[in-house]
């Protein structure tokens, strides 16, 4: 069976959701394909930081995003051997929303994909996974996917655009070139509950003997990273849990015996962490943006604002190419467009990450001595100097280029200055009219 949409979106993540529901509210013909039934899946990534929450207030989903079950973070502080420090005061910045709110991503997904279901060129196919590119003249021209192990759909688009995240099926059947840098670490991921009286915010323990652990504040529990060397998962799991609790109460000792949460080696996931971009984000009819186009590290936490982000960059630019009648040599330098304009924050990002892997990581890892006696000299800094917080701050909760709802998109008090001058004759809808 055959359908036709104008722009398939591979991947109902939040790259994939923001870029339909954007792109939809330009009156483009939209449809995304999400493998799952649901978006209910446990590890992950569950922070919204500020210039996303911008985005979502801009797009005049507030309301809607208040009434989730979120925990704000305005602060993070790490511990060392020498003693406690605040490295980062998100209250600083002077943004609507100056913190990180920790949310469930499916809850998140949820309330955006039931915003795109209410503009009616919006449609989102649950169970649909994607299982090869239709190309006809050196173009891809569209997807073909299966569900239920049923295979046979095949969806025509003008443009397809992969969202399907790190390991994305459809960036592996374009053979876009890729780079991928060396990474020191992989991640243990598991719950360990939380008391009241605990620490809150974002918690990071570095100790000398080669421990690196991050705390996120989930309310009645801590979501825990903790860092391993790379390619030793396998080694370890070999022994007893215990080994992992007694590392825990070595470095963390204050939570006795909540360490004991841990039964078995089946309540800690192992997340293998990538660092990669495509050098070509494009070819003909396609697009790859989010985790698709650029696998970032878990350092910051800042892979899904960077997704948000492409998705609203990628909207703005494609939509006045997709517009009634698009010109394919017009959506290809569109799509051109996008990596253009995109590539800065995705390289100075994974630069950023790379220096981190490399002073801080392994040198954690490998037990360098990292806060012996007295705090790092940077750390001490930003003792001293609190107003200095807001540098890091900005850095995770905004990033390099952050991306702003376009004014066609935007709903609430907003709508009073959407402009459409910049897109052909009816590929806009007039958002104003009820």
């Amino acid at each position: 069976m055959t359908q036709r949409t104008t722009c398939a979106v591979v991947g109902g993540g939040p790259a994939g959701i923001v870029l339909g529901l954007v792109l939809a509210r330009a009156g483009v013909e939209v449809t995304v394909l999400e493998k799952h039934g649901d978006f209910l899946r446990d590890f992950r990534g569950d922070t919204v930081h500020p210039s996303t929450m911008t985005l979502i207030d801009e797009l005049g989903l507030w309301d809607r995003f208040e009434a989730l079950p979120w925990k704000p973070i305005d602060s993070v502080r790490v511990v060392v051997d020498a003693g406690p420090a605040q490295i980062g005061d998100l209250s600083r910045l002077r943004e609507p929303h100056p913190f990180v709110a920790m949310v469930p991503q499916w809850h998140l997904l949820d309330m955006l994909a039931a915003a795109g279901e209410e503009e009616p060129t919006f449609t989102l196919i649950r169970h649909a996974e994607v299982t090869d590119l239709v190309r006809r003249g050196g173009r891809v021209t569209g997807v073909r996917w299966g569900s239920s192990g049923i295979e046979g759909h095949e969806l025509a688009a003008d443009l397809v655009v992969a969202c399907d995240g790190r390991d994305s099926r459809v960036r592996e059947l374009s053979g876009l070139p890729q780079h991928d840098f060396a990474v020191p670490m992989d991640v243990w991921w598991f719950r360990l509950p939380r008391e009241p009286e605990d620490p809150a915010g974002g918690l990071g323990r570095l100790s000398a003997d080669g421990r690196m652990i991050i705390m996120i504040d989930r309310g009645d529990h801590y979501q825990v990273a903790y860092l391993i060397a790379r390619g030793t998962d396998a080694e370890s799991r070999r022994g007893p849990v215990q080994a992992l609790r007694d590392d825990l109460d070595r470095a963390m000792p204050w939570l006795g015996e909540r360490v004991d949460a841990l039964e078995s080696w089946d309540d800690v996931k192992l997340l293998r962490v990538a660092l990669n971009r495509l050098r070509r984000w494009s070819a003909p009819g396609l697009l790859c943006i989010g985790d698709a186009a650029h696998a970032m590290s878990p350092v910051g936490g800042v892979g899904i604002n960077l997704a948000v982000q492409d998705a609203v960059a990628t909207a703005r630019l494609l939509a006045p190419a997709l517009g009634p009648d698009p010109d394919p040599a017009a959506v290809d330098r569109a799509a051109r467009r996008v990596q253009r304009r995109r590539w800065f924050p995705t390289v100075a990002t994974q630069t950023a990450q790379r220096i981190a892997h490399r002073v801080v990581v392994r040198n954690v890892l490998r037990g360098g001595g990292l806060g012996v006696g007295r705090l790092p000299a940077p750390v001490r800094l930003l003792q001293r100097v609190p107003a200095l917080q807001v540098v890091p701050a900005y850095l995770v909760g905004v990033g390099f280029l952050p991306e702003r709802a376009p004014a066609w998109a935007r709903r609430g008090q907003d709508a009073s200055a959407k402009n459409s001058s910049a897109f052909p004759s009816g590929s806009v809808k007039d958002s104003a009219q009820p």
